[in-house]
């Protein structure tokens, strides 16, 4: 899907300012320089996306929260949007083809499932939170996309009967990437995720090739947690 962006000069609504000023202010410097991504970003309509509440803070550089009255206590309980520029560049970076079945661990709001859903064939999101399926499953209703399946699930946990895939999104971080969501990646598959703990996380993509899995970790970032991953042990003096 390829759409003009729109300039500063020509927009009078306020919202598309907004939106424009997300994806030149925030996202193009963060090195997402991908055309076709930064149009998609000005098609699909984020704000949808948000909670009533919180819709003032939907282009905002900030983790959006998704659930509760208290926004401290649901962005630190991962119930949020991650930052736009973090999206968009896990969107670039996963280069995600027309031909591609993605599976999503972390629905939210659904808005990762909407941008992945208008690049790739089919997409599958699971989410732990029922009242997160639920408002992923109205909001990507609402915005016409029928090749994105939420469930309600543990991607942690749970037997995924739909692998192979060719992407797989963890939208949230984890410790270390799963082994067991390593090998449901079909031949030439990558799964991005954002991997470490505070102070210093890195998202990083890992691709497959054979039995080999082979790893890069182009950037830095800070995402909460995704519920029931492994953490490490402490350390014991």
């Amino acid at each position: 899907m390829n759409m003009p962006l729109n300039t500063s000069a020509n927009i009078s609504d306020p919202i598309a300012q907004a939106r424009y000023n997300m994806i030149e202010q925030q996202i193009r410097p963060w090195n997402v320089l991908d055309a076709d991504v930064l149009d998609l970003l000005a098609v699909v309509r984020r704000e949808d996306f948000v909670p009533p509440a919180y819709r003032s803070m939907a282009f905002m550089d900030i983790e959006v929260p998704l659930l509760g009255s208290d926004a401290e206590e649901a962005v630190r309980q991962g119930h949020s949007m991650l930052q736009p520029r973090v999206e968009a560049r896990v969107l670039q970076d996963l280069q995600i083809k027309p031909t591609d079945r993605v599976l999503e661990i972390g629905a939210g709001s659904g808005y990762m499932a909407a941008l992945l859903a208008h690049r790739a064939e089919r997409v599958v999101s699971l989410e732990i939170n029922p009242e997160l399926a639920e408002m992923a499953r109205e909001n990507l209703r609402d915005a016409g996309i029928q090749n994105a399946d939420v469930r309600l699930g543990d991607g942690a946990r749970d037997t995924i009967p739909d692998g192979p895939f060719d992407v797989i999104v963890l939208s949230g971080s984890v410790a270390e990437v799963p082994t067991a969501l390593l090998s449901l990646l079909k031949e030439g598959g990558r799964l991005g995720a954002i991997v470490g703990n505070e102070p210093v996380m890195r998202f990083t993509v890992t691709r497959r090739s054979g039995d080999r899995f082979e790893t890069t970790s182009p950037w830095d970032t800070i995402a909460p947690r995704l519920v029931n991953f492994p953490e490490p042990s402490g350390f014991t003096f």
